[in-house]
């Protein structure tokens, strides 16, 4: 399924999409629509295009995202049939590790200034059906720069440097420690919002069952860790870019106003691994890649 859809088609679509969410209500047994039709796992993983920046070379960045249509469940594909990004692919710099919902400006593939009317193509695999995004130069899906921030003036707030130390092998039962090192030119001055950062879009649901409208009956209640406080400046987030499994990295944001910041990695199963880590200065972005080896089994 392409995502280069104009507005008459959308609107087209999104009436089939009614119809289709109606037949789908009357199928489902009492309380099941209480909230949204939500799904715990078992459904695929859209590839987004999300628009296109021109490099000062003439040549182009074509930008891609994904939808995890599930609340719960993360998948790990690898780079191959079932995970390819075309032309010049299969990889092309994409994710094999999808966590949950909406992941937003994840990779850019660059293509030439004389690429013209070609398409880039991201097919994904997943829960037995495929999914596509196609990327074009269409003149009205150029953005901003992801990494900036919104409103951000680049002449006077660069993104921040980030450096990351780590044993680039581990064995399990054994966790990993990592280090993340920002300097950055001291702006924005002010401190961001409380709980600014990641949504909860990016992980399972959470109902609030203090209200007389029961919960769906097809996504059980999910506890998730509260994210922690985090009040810096300067922060770090670690997340799994390719892998085989899960990683836990405790804590899952951290500071590094004044120093280092130092995170854990727990890893679900033995494999190779790309750790990303995400710095901000709240108001620029920057991302750096830690690659493991992890052997041994779980107890």
């Amino acid at each position: 399924m392409s995502l280069r859809i104009r507005p008459l088609t959308f609107l087209a679509v999104l009436a089939l999409g009614v119809i289709g969410i109606a037949d789908r209500a009357a199928a489902q047994p009492d309380g099941a629509l209480s909230g949204n039709i939500k799904y715990n796992s078992g459904q695929t993983v859209q590839p987004i295009f999300e628009g296109w920046t021109k490099n000062a070379d003439g040549s182009f960045n074509l930008f891609f995202g994904y939808l995890n249509r599930n609340h719960v469940q993360e998948l790990a594909v690898p780079v191959g049939p079932e995970n390819q990004v075309e032309p010049a692919g299969p990889d092309r710099g994409q994710p094999t590790y999808f966590y949950p919902r909406f992941n937003r400006q994840l990779f850019s593939v660059t293509v030439p200034a004389n690429f013209g009317q070609k398409e880039v193509i991201w097919t994904l695999a997943t829960n037995g059906r495929s999914e596509r995004a196609v990327g074009w130069l269409r003149p009205d899906w150029e953005i901003s720069p992801p990494g900036m921030g919104r409103g951000n003036d680049p002449s006077k707030n660069q993104p921040p440097a980030l450096t990351l130390a780590g044993a680039p092998r581990v064995a399990l039962p054994a966790t990993l420690a990592l280090t993340a090192t920002v300097t950055d030119d001291g702006m924005p001055e002010r401190n961001p919002p409380a709980g600014r950062g990641r949504g909860r879009a990016a992980g399972p649901p959470a109902f609030d069952y203090g209200s007389k409208t029961p919960p769906p009956v097809n996504v059980p209640q999910v506890e998730r860790p509260p994210r922690p406080r985090v009040t810096d400046r300067l922060q770090v987030e670690w997340f799994v870019w390719r892998g085989p499994g899960a990683v836990t990295f405790s804590p899952s944001v951290a500071g590094a106003d004044k120093g280092p910041a130092e995170v854990t990695a727990s890893f679900s199963k033995p494999g190779e691994y790309v750790l990303r880590a995400r710095a901000t200065d709240t108001g620029a972005t920057v991302t750096k890649d830690i690659k493991v080896v992890v052997t041994g089994s779980q107890p």
